[in-house]
């Protein structure tokens, strides 16, 4: 249920910034966020559940890294 209301959060917040958005059930309290392909969040790394706005940063960070990369 947190991994759906986060992923839900996450949509809302930057549904105009992202061309899609995927939330792929894991077992045993997993939670992984890629974003473009890359990790940008793992539980099993950390050891803990992230917070929201923890991982709003690492989206946007990810947002303006895309932005500010040279095209091509």
């Amino acid at each position: 249920m947190r991994a759906a209301w986060t992923a839900a959060e996450l949509l809302t917040s930057y549904q105009g910034d992202t061309a899609s958005f995927e939330l792929i059930p894991g077992g045993a309290g997993e939670f992984e966020l890629t974003i473009d392909g890359h990790s940008a969040y793992s539980k099993k790394a950390t050891g803990r559940y992230p917070e929201l706005n923890e991982l709003k940063q690492t989206v946007v960070q990810a947002i303006e890294a895309r932005a500010a990369a040279p095209a091509g």
